[in-house]
């Protein structure tokens, strides 16, 4: 396992209807994922282009942190659950940081 930070961008176009609820739960999601111990930020924006789309953006002290966000009870719960359903589409990227000099 790589011990560098690894920054996740995840796009959700949310389901027509249904974005004030997504927001709601992403509230206490974002709460809950900010507090874990190898969290370094968790940030919610939306398009300019298309307020149904939402990206996140994460970062994680490396990927055991990841992985131990991945398994948590509340990200089982509310997006495996709950948010995964008001979806139309979810694209997830993981990367980590490069320098070019």
């Amino acid at each position: 396992m790589t011990q560098k930070a690894i920054y996740t961008f995840a796009k959700w176009q949310v389901k027509e209807g249904q974005l004030q609820l997504v927001l709601d739960l992403l509230t206490e999601l974002a709460k809950k994922s900010a507090s874990e111990r190898g969290n370094l930020f968790y940030k919610i924006n939306q398009s300019l282009s298309d307020t149904h789309t939402l990206i996140l953006f994460e970062g994680y002290k490396d990927e055991t942190s990841l992985d131990e966000h991945r398994s948590s009870e509340h990200f089982r719960n509310l997006v495996i659950k709950k948010i995964i359903p008001l979806l139309e589409k979810r694209e997830v990227e993981l990367t980590h940081e490069i320098l070019l000099n």
